[in-house]
């Protein structure tokens, strides 16, 4: 089996992450911050490790700082709700996943103005130039995909966290698919709000993700209730993370993604950047020798994120994928990706793309082997 959908959420897991969760749920499951004993301190250690690795990862000063969310989406939620409200404008690209453009379309629907950029023809990002222009003085929010799930194609946030922080507004970056696998660093980059998953790039497990709020950002809360710290009262704490962490936490998961985080410092970042952009170039020069096959693309491979999207002449994407997996045990993602914006942008709306999303774990040889099946497939229509 060969699995290349590392986009939707990575697999397999290093095995120090199984290792830990295991360890964690046979010992040190206890609830932390809810009580004294030795369980319930050693999970808030557990914690507290993992949120100061992420801050390392992403160089971010405070580590309170960070809240453990469901997810990317759960986080992408909370950093605009909580932030956004009717009268404000917001600036954003055309590239989104549904995580960021149905929050924005529901706060769109309740009076927040929202300002969607087309990229640039020549590079497939947002002009910088486009940015400063569209910039208003209701402007409170530029909000960006840092690497779209379906081209693969890398935005310069540095650059537009610059404007953003010259003109006084709130920088938002959505790292869904470039934490873990691209050098983030929110003091350098501007990044006031920085959402991300823990089960792609990050080698965590499902149901985790967090949201940086810098210091400069005052969100609302979008849930309250027991943090395990002021429950003398019941309003809800100020302080970080708790201000945005009620109710028991997913510990077990916060666990094993503090150890996806450490097996990423212990391979180095840029190793495997390296091995997956290794990867992606040696899938994206055997598909450019397969007739009929159509590849949909970042124009400078040297910022691109591990995502490829191609067509088959004479094929539906579902039917590609369908053979894929019932005739060489390749897994893939078809369809439109839950990002139909880019679908629309790239000609491949309503019926979408092959998606092939090699991770670290992979092989050149099961590279080649993808590559012999879509040729197989190819060659059958011709």
């Amino acid at each position: 089996m060969v699995y290349v959908d590392n986009a939707s959420t990575s697999w397999p897991k290093p095995e120090s992450v199984y290792q830990a969760i295991d360890e964690f749920m046979r010992k040190n499951a206890g609830n932390p911050g809810r009580g004294s004993h030795s369980m319930a301190l050693a999970a808030a250690e557990v914690v507290d490790q993992t949120r100061s690795l992420l801050a390392r990862l992403f160089n971010i000063p405070t580590p309170e700082r960070i809240i453990f969310t469901l997810n990317c989406t759960d986080a992408i939620n909370i950093g605009l709700k909580g932030l956004l409200r009717p009268g404000d404008h917001v600036i954003t690209d055309s590239i989104a996943h549904n995580s960021l453009a149905r929050p924005l379309r529901k706060l769109e629907r309740n009076g927040v103005n929202v300002e969607r950029l087309l990229p640039s023809f020549s590079s497939g990002v947002l002009s910088p130039q486009a940015i400063e222009a569209a910039i208003t003085p209701k402007t409170r929010l530029l909000v960006v995909t840092h690497g779209s799930n379906v081209t693969g194609i890398v935005q310069p946030v540095r650059k537009y966290g610059e404007i953003a922080r010259q003109h006084g507004i709130i920088f938002m970056v959505d790292a869904a698919q470039t934490a873990g696998r691209y050098p983030i660093d929110v003091q350098a980059d501007y990044i006031d709000l920085l959402a991300f998953p823990g089960h792609k790039g990050l080698f965590g497990p499902q149901g985790t993700g967090g949201l940086y709020i810098s210091s400069r950002v005052d969100l609302d809360t979008l849930r309250e209730g027991g943090t395990g710290t002021f429950s003398e009262t019941e309003e809800q704490p100020e302080v970080f993370p708790d201000k945005h962490e009620s109710g028991t936490p997913n510990t077990l998961g916060i666990c094993g993604l503090g150890a996806g985080v450490k097996f990423i410092f212990e391979q180095g970042l840029a190793q495997i950047r390296a091995k997956e952009e290794e990867l992606t170039s040696r899938l994206i020069q055997g598909l450019s020798q397969i007739s009929g096959v159509s590849i949909y693309r970042s124009p400078d491979s040297a910022e691109q994120t591990a995502v490829i999207s191609f067509n088959i002449d004479g094929y539906e994407p579902t039917e590609v994928g369908v053979i894929l997996d019932q005739a060489f045990d390749i897994k893939v993602r078809t369809g439109l990706h839950c990002a139909p914006s880019v679908h629309r942008l790239i000609g491949t709306f309503p019926h979408g793309t092959v998606r092939l999303s090699p991770g670290y774990f992979n092989s050149e040889a099961e590279m080649d082997f993808v590559l012999s099946a879509i040729e197989k497939i190819a060659r059958a229509k011709l």
